[in-house]
């Protein structure tokens, strides 16, 4: 932790919302709207109730906007997965000036000063967030999954339901681990429910087999630690270092399915979908040539298999690299984008997860792609039409695309300054690093601890992305983000 910065990072954050196009507040109209809802629309639609079930939640610590829960029942041969999506349609109509400002925005943005949600709050974090003991309307993804990973015997229907438990991904994995050094209402609550321990057991157990499964067909092994700084109320900088768990893992995984199961049902009924994919790398040489500095043997062709085969062998020959090659690898694999999948046609895949059908559903308070596939399947469920063509589709896919990029740039431009603010005291130390980007625009590297990223000065030669480079920080500049190393 260090002191308060010497720049307004919260007036940084809205100008780098407003650069990129975003709206920072939410028009009155959408604020008058949220200010009178009360009873969320049915729509006639029948649904399952299923309040008796032990939901659960498993979220950061801090989410108040909960978007889905657990449950799951143990069968002959595997496990049956319920996962419950709130159903934010029911508050928020397509015709609204809320669905307005979200489709502008299309995601909830984190700076870490502030919070920009795509929702007003009393939608996203009360009447359309999965609270514990609230009854509230959902749209349920039914799986069975076999003892080996298969998926079968799907359906997507909607519910009643109410979560008897809000649980933390801390709280989980300590509990699933076998560690007490994790305390709190949640970990309590674990602690001293037999039940709900028996369904984390079961849950944990069907992840596990969902990912396996996976990871056979060629998904990628990867593990990196995201540096997310915050500034509290008091003005202090936290420096917070967020490390895959394994209950984040089991939520992963069941997400992953959830979203393929979703598209499936509209593909069955013949609905045309907003995918999620990430296509074959178009940096794969240089993929080769970074396993290849490692030990590896790559084919020329992009091949998900072998990439994860050799992933795998450094994970276990080198763990203490692994993270740095996990960055890399991600880097070059490019991000991912949204388009439309027609019925009948072939599936674009998603490269990183080894998964064709893939439609973003199951965070609808916080990303419009998943709350405009809630329309999707209550137009399924009713025997409607389709609610836009494909072409109105297309248009919201590159749009969606677009915004999450802009988001992303607002998102890593506000971390920056926070993160030059908190390397200003070191100006002169060296430190080891590795090279996150480089091209025409310059050379980036991104430090081992604290895992701060900034450009490199001068003739960085021939460097390439994941190289291993020792580096001294230059200097910084607060209100642009900068923090700028010279190459040793």
């Amino acid at each position: 932790m260090t002191n308060g910065p010497s720049v307004d990072l919260r007036a940084v954050a809205r100008q780098a919302m407003l650069d990129r196009g975003f709206l920072v507040q939410f028009p009155e109209a959408s604020l008058r709207e949220a200010e009178r809802a009360g009873e969320p629309r049915l729509d006639g639609i029948a649904r399952k109730d299923l309040t008796g079930w032990l939901w659960s939640s498993i979220d950061n610590d801090d989410s108040r906007d909960l978007d889905q829960i657990e449950f799951v029942r143990k069968e002959d041969g595997g496990t049956r997965v319920f996962v419950g999506i709130a159903d934010v349609d029911g508050f928020v109509p397509a015709a609204s000036s809320t669905d307005g400002a979200a489709r502008t925005n299309t995601t909830s943005i984190y700076t870490g000063v502030q919070t920009f949600p795509m929702l007003p709050e009393r939608y996203s974090t009360h009447l359309t967030s999965l609270n514990e003991g609230e009854k509230r309307l959902a749209v349920v993804a039914e799986l069975f999954v076999a003892a080996d990973g298969a998926v079968k015997d799907t359906s997507v229907y909607p519910a009643l339901v109410l979560n008897r438990a809000r649980l933390t991904y801390n709280a989980v994995a300590a509990w699933l681990e076998g560690r007490g050094d994790v305390s709190g209402g949640a970990a309590e609550r674990i602690r001293r429910d037999p039940a709900l321990q028996e369904q984390l057991r079961l849950q944990d157990g069907a992840a596990q087999a969902l990912r396996n499964r996976r990871h056979e067909a060629g998904a990628l092994t990867l593990h990196t630690a995201e540096f997310r700084p915050t500034v509290s109320p008091d003005g202090q900088i936290h420096m917070d270092v967020r490390e895959p768990n394994r209950a984040a893992q089991l939520i992963e995984d069941f997400m992953i399915a959830a979203n393929q199961v979703t598209a499936g049902f509209l593909e069955g009924r013949g609905f045309p979908s907003l995918r999620r994919v990430v296509r074959t790398p178009k940096q794969w040489d240089r993929i080769v040539e970074l396993a290849a500095r490692q030990g590896g043997d790559l084919p020329k062709e992009p091949d998900a298999r072998s990439l994860e085969g050799f992933l795998q062998k450094r994970r276990r020959e080198s763990p203490e690299t692994f993270q740095d090659l996990s960055l890399s690898i991600i880097k070059l694999l490019g991000r991912g984008e949204y388009c439309v999948q027609g019925p009948g046609e072939k599936p674009l895949g998603h490269f990183g997860l080894a998964v064709q059908g893939y439609a973003h559903s199951t965070a609808p308070n916080r990303r419009y792609p998943d709350l405009f596939t809630q329309r999707l399947l209550k137009a399924a469920f009713l025997g409607r039409k389709s609610p836009a063509s494909p072409e109105d589709m297309a248009t919201l896919a590159t749009h969606c695309t677009a915004k999450e990029d802009d988001a992303n740039k607002v998102e890593r431009l506000v971390r920056k300054c926070l993160a030059a603010v908190m390397m200003e005291p070191r100006l002169g130390e060296t430190f080891d690093g590795l090279v996150t980007g480089a091209g025409e625009k310059g050379t980036w590297v991104r430090l081992s601890h604290p895992p701060v990223e900034g450009r490199v000065l001068g003739d960085t030669g021939k460097l390439g992305v994941g190289d291993a480079v020792r580096v001294r920080l230059q200097s910084t500049n607060p209100w642009k983000g900068h923090i700028d190393f010279t190459l040793l």
